[in-house]
């Protein structure tokens, strides 16, 4: 092991408090202003932060709900997608996207992927859209950071009907040709689970859309289906952002360009870093701007890498490491591709996320970036 790889250990492949030891002073501020505020519910701070969170990204209007899961649950619910519907995505993703489905009691139809940006393949869409029809929505998954291809899923969609969502719960600031990821669809959705680029000290979610009807929707949905105090006008749900979560929020937002620019610099340098190896890098598509919630490679001898990787002190992680439809909860009782997902299970046995936090410093990039070639190297050797 090289010099440099002894030192700085460990390294954790994820540390959400790295952000709040750093702006300590001002995170506390925050939650102080709510507790003397005496309103913890639905009020100025969740306003204030859904005013700023459209404007910073440009959006028309966006409305905070508790999570991201409820975030994608309530903006199907607004698309009128409910019990029987089929909605098409992929599998290859956190298992919210598909609880969030079920949540609405409508039915998961599995979209293959491409895979050198692990997003939908737009070729398995067709097939998936032509053999279930009809499918009522399509939720496109940005994953690790990196937009899907929206603007051909969306075109796709159109031709049958299909409604579409954004979630973007790995994607904040993410565009596409200069266009932010979330502005593209009917509807997008946002998670502020602490790990994201965006994150809060808790969960939180956000929906957004530039159509007025379908923010309202959502802004009824997710207090009991009220729009007039105490009186549901359809059935609805408590799904609240709460006022400490979206004061946190508020301060972090101003971080997060910054935040994303420093994920930026790490990527580029793990890819200078372990250009010469056999791991196969994250891919950039041509006009798109990764974020990179996560950095994930690949490599034959997954399991055997990451071992040896945690022997030196450098944490990794699995996103993710069985496809949504061969987790037990879902196994044989979803639809797919009639062709298969052949994309989706055979990455699940290879793909590995790198250390990758804003904090990160660059002298722990390098002692990474020296595990890694030297565990490489290794398993080669051997």
């Amino acid at each position: 092991m090289s010099e440099s790889a002894s030192v700085l250990q460990p390294i954790a492949q994820m540390l959400p408090g790295a952000f709040f030891r750093a702006h300590r002073s001002e995170t506390v501020a925050a939650m102080l202003r709510v507790l003397d505020s005496g309103w913890y519910i639905a009020g100025e701070e969740v306003r204030s932060f859904e005013e700023e969170f459209a404007r910073h990204f440009e959006f028309a209007a966006a409305a905070g709900v508790a999570n991201g899961t409820d975030a994608i649950a309530i903006a199907l619910r607004a698309l009128c997608v409910g019990p029987g519907d089929r909605v098409a995505t992929v599998s290859h993703t956190a298992v919210a996207t598909v609880a969030a489905i079920e949540m609405v009691g409508a039915i998961p139809v599995f979209v293959d992927i491409v895979p050198s940006t692990y997003t939908m393949d737009p070729d398995s869409l067709v097939r998936v859209l032509e053999s279930y029809k009809p499918v009522k929505a399509v939720i496109a998954v940005h994953l690790y950071g990196h937009p899907a291809n929206i603007p051909e899923v969306m075109r796709i969609a159109r031709q049958y009907g299909a409604s579409v969502i954004e979630d973007c719960a790995q994607a904040h600031g993410a565009k596409l040709d200069g266009q932010i990821v979330g502005s593209f669809a009917d509807v997008a959705t946002f998670s502020f689970y602490p790990t994201k680029n965006l994150g809060a000290l808790g969960d939180g979610g956000m929906v957004v859309s530039a159509d007025p009807q379908l923010i309202g929707a959502v802004r009824s949905l997710r207090e009991y289906g009220w729009e007039r105090r105490y009186v549901s006008e359809v059935p609805g749900v408590n799904s609240r952002l709460d006022e400490l979560q979206a004061a946190v929020l508020r301060m972090r937002l101003g971080y997060l360009e910054d935040g994303n620019r420093r994920r930026a610099q790490i990527a580029a340098a793990y890819n200078d870093g372990l250009a010469d190896t056999d791991l196969v890098l994250p891919a950039v598509s041509r006009g798109a701007t990764h974020v990179y919630h996560q950095y994930v490679v690949r490599h034959a001898e997954r399991d055997r890498l990451r071992e040896r990787l945690k022997q030196s002190g450098v944490g990794t992680n699995i996103h993710y490491p069985v496809p949504v439809h061969r987790q037990p909860a879902y196994l044989s009782r979803c639809d797919a591709d009639p062709a298969g997902l052949p994309i989706t299970e055979g990455i699940a046995n290879q793909i590995l996320s790198l250390p990758m936090y804003p904090e990160l410093s660059d002298a722990a990039v390098a002692t990474v970036i020296d595990s890694v070639r030297d565990s490489v190297r290794d398993l080669v050797q051997q």
